[in-house]
């Protein structure tokens, strides 16, 4: 065990050995009972519509992960806290590696899912994805996730192809007082600080510190691989509530190296180094609500991003993002709620290239612009239909229309039948059009100067309900279209390659979910999804990658099962079992695993808790080659956790 983490566990036991203060506002963990499937289902969202709604009227195929959730579940960091949700495909590449998508196309380099936390896009216009290895906060601060799959470019934009996960953080005023945890397991150890108090007589503050290290992995063959991480992250959070107007000042930083394993295509076991990755970055975010007369109300939001990413020997990038956001919301007459606004977007994206590979220009602004406008217009007293627009322009293909059609039937108070139409796209990012290799002419690969949007078409059949006070569920059926998909192909002259759009395809796919209490203390839930994607290029492409294998990245099946049971003496025990079936490009076994966690609460302000990670099913993979992929097996980790 590293020094600096005893010490700090020493120091964490001493000052959870006194009492806590009377001023510690967090509120204890619920029991389950305490939490009815009533009460899940009149959760508040917002992702859905950009306005508050309950869980059971979203016309949408969207699951919410609650905070009692991730607390139950022992993860200990963002992309593991994914894995609850059914609706999301999530396999782990190595220590620091995820890729997540929704409804297929997934990959390392996932692009078709928008991820937001508290409002701000952490998609990179790099490759339209997401660097998962930086995104961070602490769990403790989460209040839910909201993850939408299905498009949703009418109210966020063109990288909402697949679905929506938004993040949502507890306002500084739930978070009062001191929080202190520290954790070590065979595979990482962590600790966090976090404190906060009042501002005046409407104001409220938090600040936060943690650091973790995650340890390297291993082959199938015993190898150990260079994927190690170290971050240090601190950040805070401001609110102020006052009658009519809500502000809201958020920050976060960050620094940390990382390893970066061997590709596929070097041989196990060999002495060569990549070097270690450098990573760090900071953002501020400030949003102002306004309520007007009549129930309207106005949004506004601004943010700034700095990443600073240097992968040796490949590329070094420090990309500046600054993005306003303008929202308005209103009840025209009683049948109509309409909400419209508008985005404006800004990036310095800088590089230093190598000689064997190169984005060019190495240094591109770029700018996004984008109105919308959505009416949900009340047609009879149990149904209602939305349509709504988006128009958004980039620099690569200018304007992109992006509209959607829902219809929403309640038949009775507790069951919703809900059908959909949208167009969405992806628009081209930089490494679209400006790769080239090598870094220097006479190039192989040049770019992909005539790349345009991929566009999807998707269509949309759900059920949610709850037949009893003991039972809900949900049920999503979906088609999708899918044109101009990325391909590498032989340019006209033949000399040398280029990035098209040779390829197009469909997917089809059910995902469902549900929960059962089977008693005041017991609670089931499960999920399963299952998906057939279907890709083919069109006539005429000659695609030297071999795009169309990327669909054997998405598993045909998946399912889950959890447990939640509450035991006497304030302790709890949560199960979760996770069924994958197998990938077919390139192969990996289908597996099953199960997770356990036990929690126990021996005071109101202290709770310790032991889980166990992959208990069952031996070893196993889960995503890219096999020569060089890591294993993953059984694992343990003890948290403490006390509020002061």
């Amino acid at each position: 065990m590293p020094v600096r983490l005893f010490l700090g566990l020493l120091l964490l036991c001493g000052l959870l050995y006194f009492p806590s203060s009377a001023g510690a506002a967090e509120p204890d963990p619920r029991d389950l009972a305490d939490l009815s499937l009533e009460e899940l289902g009149n959760i508040q969202i917002t992702s859905v519509s950009k306005r508050a709604e309950r869980l059971s009227d979203a016309a949408a195929s969207v699951f919410v992960i609650t905070a009692e959730d991730i607390r139950r579940s022992g993860v200990t960091n963002l992309p593991e806290a994914l894995r609850l949700a059914p609706n999301l495909q999530v396999a782990q590449v190595n220590a620091d590696g995820y890729a997540i998508s929704a409804r297929g196309f997934n990959g390392s380099a996932a692009n078709k899912l928008l991820v937001l936390i508290d409002g701000r896009s952490v998609y990179t216009p790099l490759f339209s994805g997401v660097f998962w290895d930086v995104q961070d906060v602490m769990l403790e601060d989460i209040e839910r996730i909201e993850v939408i799959s299905g498009p949703g470019g009418t109210l966020w934009g063109v990288n909402a192809v697949n679905g929506v996960v938004n993040v949502i953080t507890r306002s500084a005023k739930s978070t009062q007082g001191g929080l202190v945890a520290a954790g070590m397991g065979s595979r990482e150890n962590d600790g966090a600080l976090r404190y906060g108090d009042s501002v005046g007589a409407d104001g409220n503050y938090r600040v936060y510190g943690k650091y973790f290290d995650r340890n390297h992995t291993f082959t199938a063959g015993g190898s150990t691989k260079d994927d190690s991480l170290h971050r240090g992250q601190a950040g805070f959070r401001a609110d102020w509530d006052r009658p009519g107007d809500q502000f809201m000042v958020q920050g976060n930083a960050y620094r940390g190296p990382e390893g970066q394993p061997l590709p596929g295509s070097i041989a196990t076991g060999a002495s060569l180094t990549l070097g270690t990755i450098s990573l760090s970055g900071a953002n501020l975010t400030t949003r102002w609500g306004h309520a007007l007369e009549g129930g309207s109300n106005v949004v506004v939001q601004a943010y700034y991003d700095r990443t600073e990413r240097t992968v040796p020997p490949t590329f070094a990038e420090t990309l500046d993002i600054f993005d306003v956001q303008f929202q308005h919301s209103m009840r025209l007459a009683e049948s109509h709620a309409v909400v419209w606004g508008g985005e404006y977007r800004y990036s310095f994206d800088r590089l230093d290239n190598s000689s064997f590979f190169a984005f060019l220009p190495a240094s591109l602004n770029q700018r996004w612009a984008s109105l919308f406008a959505q009416d949900e217009t009340t047609l009879a007293r149990d149904l209602r239909l939305t349509l709504g627009a988006r128009v958004e322009r980039n620099d690569y293909t200018g304007n992109e229309f992006l509209p959607n059609a829902r219809l929403a039937w309640k038949f009775a108070s507790d069951h919703l039948l809900w059908t959909a139409a949208s167009r969405t796209v992806r628009a081209p990012s930089r490494f679209d059009r400006d790769p080239f290799v090598p870094g220097n002419p006479p190039f192989l690969l040049a770019g992909g100067p005539d790349f345009r949007s991929e566009v999807v078409k998707v269509y949309e059949l759900g059920y949610r309900g709850q037949p009893a006070t003991s039972i809900s569920y949900s049920v999503t059926v979906f088609h999708a279209d899918y044109d101009h998909l990325r391909t590498q192909d032989v340019a006209p002259s033949g000399t040398f390659l280029v990035l098209g759009n040779g390829m197009e395809g469909t997917t089809n796919g059910v995902e469902m979910w549900g929960n059962y209490q089977a008693s005041r203390t017991w609670r089931l839930s499960a999920g399963l999804t299952g998906l057939r994607e279907t890709l083919q290029l069109k006539p005429g492409t000659i695609d030297t990658a071999n795009s169309v294998a990327q669909g054997g990245q998405n598993p045909a099946h998946s399912w889950m099962l959890r447990s939640s049971l509450d035991l006497p003496y304030q302790s709890e025990v949560d199960v979760t079992v996770r069924h994958v079936s197998a990938l077919a490009n390139p192969e990996v076994h289908a597996y099953t695993t199960g997770d356990l966690r036990y929690g126990w609460r021996p005071r109101r302000d202290l709770e310790l808790s032991v889980t166990g990670q992959n208990l069952f099913g031996g070893e196993h993979a889960e995503f890219t080659a096999p020569a060089t992929r890591s294993q993953f097996g059984r694992s343990v980790f003890f948290k403490v956790l006390g509020r002061v």
